[in-house]
């Protein structure tokens, strides 16, 4: 961070002509949120346009521009770019979105980008959004891409501690940090509230259950990515703070800061260990449910199996008095042993001793 210092002493290039005023943006989704001047901490303005805050700056150099934007064109930023001396490669970023979490420095200038999250109690999920800032000698510009964080909250609070504001952009920057690494104790929280339940749900046997892993382990992967670059990023600043003057207030305030984001990180690296045990033990779960639902299966079939012995068994028995009877029965004139005597007592143990073998063969076959 650098120490604060006239306009004119860091600007590389000559006094621009002032830039014409920009189309007005649709009044339903303005890109340019608010442009506010201060000075010694405290509001001057909040010029309408663009160009109104590039002359009323330049009028006072002792002054400081805050410029917030969301989703902004092309044309604003190239404007931005030009007035404020931006450097293409972060113009780039800003326009694009989706970057990592990184802190680069361009000259006077500082270029972070931020993911803020944001926990959805409805859908029992979280929403990131992105947060590009500039941080130069006398200006702060806000680029925001999503719904959070709320920029509106830390304008406030820094408009009731003038003596902070005084300290400059780098205050500014202190405070979205801050409320950045704030929001993220909801998320923490709804996050162990989700991995809770999920454990109720692996051990209840909820079939449905794998989804929902998989899809929140995706989520604090994405988490991950955004908390664990700040813990570098802060450090980074922290070790720029006697070549750049930091104001020793400042100094302990961005120390707080990297503590809550080294503790954050902390948590969401639990979280994703959490939920690689609980698939592990989901998968284990399946696995034997579906062993017991195998051998269960088997069992059954065991016992129809022996079921199916039993009555083919006595099928067997029964048909073979059937077929004597049903030859005997047929009632021709020339059959043999049609006027026997001992025709019938013949047929009866004939009949009773089939059976019996029958009965005797299938019994020592444990089918009886």
């Amino acid at each position: 961070m650098s120490d604060r210092h006239p306009r004119a002493a860091w600007r590389r290039r000559p006094e621009p002509s002032p830039a014409p005023a920009l189309p007005e943006p649709p009044a339903a989704e303005p890109s340019v949120i608010q442009a506010t001047l201060y000075r010694d901490g405290r509001k001057v303005s909040s010029p309408a346009t663009l160009a109104e805050t590039y002359r009323q700056l330049r009028e006072h150099p002792d002054g400081m521009a805050w410029i917030g934007l969301h989703r902004p064109t092309e044309q604003e930023l190239h404007s931005l770019a030009a007035e404020f001396d931006l450097h293409e490669l972060a113009v780039e970023d800003a326009l694009e979105a989706h970057q990592r979490p990184k802190l680069e420095r361009y000259g006077d200038t500082l270029f972070v980008v931020l993911r803020a999250a944001r926990y959805l109690d409805a859908q029992e999920e979280v929403d990131f959004g992105e947060l590009h800032v500039f941080v130069g000698p006398d200006f702060l510009i806000t680029v925001r891409h999503g719904a959070a964080p709320d920029l509106s909250a830390v304008r406030r609070r820094m408009e009731e501690d003038p003596d902070l504001l005084a300290l400059g952009p780098e205050a500014v920057l202190y405070a979205i940090l801050d409320a950045v690494v704030d929001g993220y104790a909801p998320v923490v929280a709804g996050v162990q509230n989700d991995v809770d339940e999920i454990e109720t749900e692996v051990f209840g046997g909820d079939p449905t259950v794998s989804r929902r892993i998989y899809e929140l382990s995706r989520e604090v992967v994405e988490f991950q990515r955004a908390t664990r670059p700040l813990v570098g990023m802060l450090h980074g600043l922290m070790a720029g703070f006697a070549k750049y003057g930091t104001d020793e207030e400042l100094q302990r305030y961005l120390r707080d800061v990297a503590d809550h984001v080294t503790h954050t990180s902390e948590r969401v690296d639990g979280f994703r260990q959490a939920l690689a045990d609980i698939l592990t033990v989901n998968a284990t779960l399946v696995t034997q449910q579906q062993n017991a639902e195998m051998r269960a299966l088997a069992e059954a079939g065991f016992e129809q199996n022996e079921e199916i012995k039993k009555i083919s068994s006595w099928a067997a028995i029964l048909f073979a008095p059937t077929l004597v009877g049903t030859i005997y029965g047929m009632n021709f004139d020339n059959m043999p042993e049609l006027h026997w005597a001992g025709g019938y007592p013949f047929a009866v143990v004939l009949m009773a001793v089939v059976c019996v073998s029958l009965y005797v063969v299938f019994k020592r076959k444990d089918w009886l």
